[in-house]
């Protein structure tokens, strides 16, 4: 991979690390309406107007219903859901809890029918992921929190889901429209609710740098730079930084918000990781070339839970 690659690749890591620790501080203050309105609000406004420069308006036309169905499942559900989590949970267990979405992926996948045999690989990186995934929300279930964890759960069942729904209805929707689309419905949809729950008081300095910081650094920038590391590197190995994200997520808990880094995290973070690495690696395929159906066509920015 190229130096340019490699700089991507560490900045796309980070931008999708940090929204936990950045959502943490903001539902502090403010609304669980407020910080998706804000967030949608903000990336739209960047990346609405690039979307509609590159045109490919009549292509969004078409496929509305799949890009409202993705939208949901995507953005207007789980951010909803993942921000009022964080206002129980920490946003280093959140940020590992979210790790296990290639697994839910894997699991989704064959219940739909996906043809790809699972071997013993794959079986034992489900299995040890979702080890993971149990030592670190048992000592959860007992109390308040419960709900939180679930809630959480429900966002890495729709970011599995909303890659499906991508790669089945939304293939000729380029990635720029497609974000731009989802985030500018995702703030019409949430106009109403933060109106309602309009803080009474300006929230202080490190709240609104928060919600700024979501919505162009970890939003817009971060979709213009996930783009370019796809073009750079490939879709395959582009989205390798997936598996990084909830390392940062839990350093930026650890050092800024002074968030416990037990040794149960410890181990639940290598459970989790190592069984989405395994559950996902690709069987490999015979040598020779292997023509595409006639007319196929790959969109290879689509993301795999990484809002």
């Amino acid at each position: 991979m190229s130096r340019r690659g490699w700089a991507l690749f560490v900045l796309m890591g980070v931008l999708w690390g940090i929204p936990y620790l950045l959502i943490k501080v903001a539902v502090e203050d403010v609304s669980v309406p407020m910080v998706v309105f804000a967030r949608t609000a903000l990336g739209a406004a960047v990346l609405l107007p690039l979307a509609i420069r590159a045109g490919r308006l009549d292509v969004v036309r078409r496929h509305w219903r799949p890009l409202l169905a993705f939208t949901a499942v995507e953005i207007l559900g789980p951010w909803a859901l993942l921000s009022h989590a964080e206002t129980e949970l920490t946003s280093s267990m959140t940020g590992l809890l979210i790790a296990a979405v290639p697994i839910v992926g894997v699991v989704l996948a064959r219940l739909v029918g996906d043809a790809e045999r699972l071997g013993p690989v794959r079986w034992a990186g489900l299995l040890v992921g979702l080890t993971g995934v149990c030592v670190l929300a048992w000592p959860h279930l007992g109390g308040g929190s419960a709900w939180a964890v679930g809630e959480v759960m429900l966002v890495a069942l729709g970011y599995a889901i909303a890659p499906m729904i991508a790669l089945r209805r939304l293939q000729d929707l380029p990635s720029l429209q497609m974000a731009a689309f989802s985030l500018a419905i995702a703030a019409v949809v949430y106009t109403g609710p933060a109106a309602l729950t309009w803080p009474d008081s300006m929230p202080s300095t490190q709240v609104l740098a928060a919600l700024i910081a979501l919505g162009l650094v970890c939003t817009a920038l971060a979709f213009i730079v996930f783009f370019e590391l796809i073009r750079e590197v490939g879709a395959s190995r582009g989205m390798v930084f997936t598996y990084v994200n909830p390392a940062v997520a839990v350093a930026a808990g650890v050092v800024f918000l002074s968030e416990p880094f037990t040794g149960t995290i410890m181990l639940s973070f290598a459970l989790i990781l190592g069984g989405s690495v395994l559950a996902t690696v690709q069987r490999r395929q015979a040598p020779g070339p292997t023509p595409e159906p006639k007319g196929a066509r790959r969109d290879p920015a689509v993301s795999e839970g990484s809002l």
